[in-house]
């Protein structure tokens, strides 16, 4: 019975990892994937601070962080936006950061 339980919770573990991505990214590496893309520009100036946020996940089951506009508005002393990053990192789908990059004054 143990070996039965034992073997279930490797297939369990398995299946969680094999084609999943824990982080989204527009590109996607099956042992490595580090991607930096931007997907929101304003028409004004051009801003001189930047701020960071940042969420990670661990197996795609558990995911931790605030990476909201609003938190890396607030770590890079930011009030109004000019544009905005974000980077993605995953490695084996063992673990994942998402951060959003947020860049004005």
């Amino acid at each position: 019975m143990k070996n039965l339980l034992l073997a279930g919770f490797l297939g369990f573990c398995l299946l969680n990892l094999t084609g999943c991505m824990g982080v989204a990214s527009p590109v996607a590496g099956w042992a490595y994937t580090e991607a930096k893309f931007g997907n929101q520009v304003t028409d004004g100036p051009a801003g001189t601070k930047t701020g960071t946020a940042c969420a990670t996940s661990i197996l795609a089951m558990i995911a931790t962080g605030d990476a909201s506009q609003e938190k890396a508005m607030a770590n890079g002393g930011i009030t109004q936006i000019t544009y905005v990053d974000h980077s993605a990192k995953n490695i084996l789908g063992i673990w994942g950061e998402w951060c959003t990059i947020v860049h004005g004054s």
